[in-house]
C-alpha cells in the first residue's frame, strides 16, 4: 500500500473527501517527522512507538576498491509495534 491507497482508504472510512483524506495522512506524517526531529518519541497505543536511535561512527570498506573508509555517526528512525497491532497479526 503506498500514501495514495492509504489516503483512499481513509476516505472510505471516515467519509472524508480522497483531497481532505491526503492532507490528513499527510499532518500525520508531518508530526510524527518533527517530533521524532526533536528527540521525542511517539507512542500510539495499541499500534507501536517511533524513536530515534543513534549510530555511532564506524569503519568500512569501500567494496570497489577495499580502502578503509569511516562511515559517519548518524540517527536512524526505529519502530518498535505494539500488542494490539502484533496480536492483529497472529
Amino acid at each position: 500500500m503506498n500514501k495514495n491507497e492509504l489516503a483512499s482508504v481513509v476516505s472510505d472510512k471516515t467519509g472524508l473527501t480522497k483531497a481532505d483524506a491526503a492532507k490528513a495522512v499527510d499532518a500525520v506524517f508531518d508530526a510524527i517527522t518533527d517530533a521524532l526531529k526533536q528527540g521525542d518519541e511517539v507512542r500510539l497505543v495499541g499500534f507501536g512507538s517511533f524513536a530515534v536511535a543513534a549510530r555511532e561512527a564506524k569503519q568500512g570498506r569501500n567494496p570497489q576498491t577495499g580502502a578503509t573508509i569511516t562511515i559517519p555517526a548518524s540517527k536512524q528512525p526505529k519502530f518498535k509495534a505494539g500488542k494490539g497491532l502484533k496480536d492483529a497479526l497472529n
